[in-house]
């Protein structure tokens, strides 16, 4: 793919801007930004739109990121060691919770929780043969659960979840699907980032998370991979 460097920014500002505020993304906004002209960025929108990494949503409104748009962000600074970040205060709250537990079964659902409390996506991970899930409500408070075709999509991949990881066992240490790349649940509009790591239940068990495919990608990768690493150092 030929992109700039210019519109490679343009991009993650609109990724990280719509990660935020829920709302698509102006060429005003961004000319502020680039200290450029709207009519220079709204030119550089257009390309970016025809490389289908973002599209319009109305006539009149800004841009938002595609599937593809945001997999080219993922690819690019989601895999790194260091993801980009610090957020050490967030790392140390799984840490805490995870280790204030004394039983295995306990520190998983502690760290599933902990990640559910900083993400606001539904926190997940799989103990023996089962799936433990948190924050089912406030995955649905999400503005683009609000329709209830989303909403049904959803229950429908969170019905196979469980089955699906068993069979399909994800070999990485971390997999991350965006929008129609699920396995299953393709029109749910949603974003799952999964980490392995091994526990006394399966040297194949998974923590992540379940959320709107408008997240804060670098952040959350950063949370559900470290979740994986404290649980298979501690367990």
């Amino acid at each position: 793919m030929d992109i700039t460097p210019r519109q490679t920014e343009i991009l993650y500002r609109i990724i990280e801007e719509y990660a935020e505020t829920a709302s698509p993304v102006g060429s005003v906004t961004l000319a502020k930004l680039f200290g450029v002209s709207p009519a220079t960025i709204r030119s550089e929108m257009a390309k970016l739109e025809a490389m289908g990494l973002i599209t319009q949503p109305h006539t009149s409104a800004g841009r938002v990121p595609t599937d593809a748009g945001y997999r080219f962000y993922v690819k690019d600074s989601c895999y790194d060691e260091d993801f980009g970040g610090d957020w050490g205060r967030e790392m140390h709250a799984l840490d805490v919770r995870a280790n204030a537990q004394s039983r295995a079964d306990a520190a998983i659902k502690g760290a599933a929780d902990v990640l559910t409390e900083l993400t606001g996506n539904l926190g997940f991970a799989t103990i023996g043969e089962q799936l433990y899930l948190s924050g089912i409500s406030r995955l649905f408070m999400q503005p683009e659960f609000g329709d209830r075709g989303r909403v049904q999509a959803v229950a429908e991949l969170l019905d196979n979840l469980e089955p699906w990881l068993r069979e399909a066992s994800p070999g990485e240490a971390l997999n991350i699907f965006i929008g129609r790349e699920n396995p299953i649940g393709r029109n749910s509009n949603v974003a799952l980032i999964i980490s392995k790591f091994q526990s006394p239940y399966s040297d194949r068990s998974y923590i992540g998370v379940l959320g709107p495919t408008r997240q804060n990608y670098s952040r959350v990768t950063a949370l559900v991979r470290h979740a994986g690493d404290l649980l298979e150092e501690m367990l």
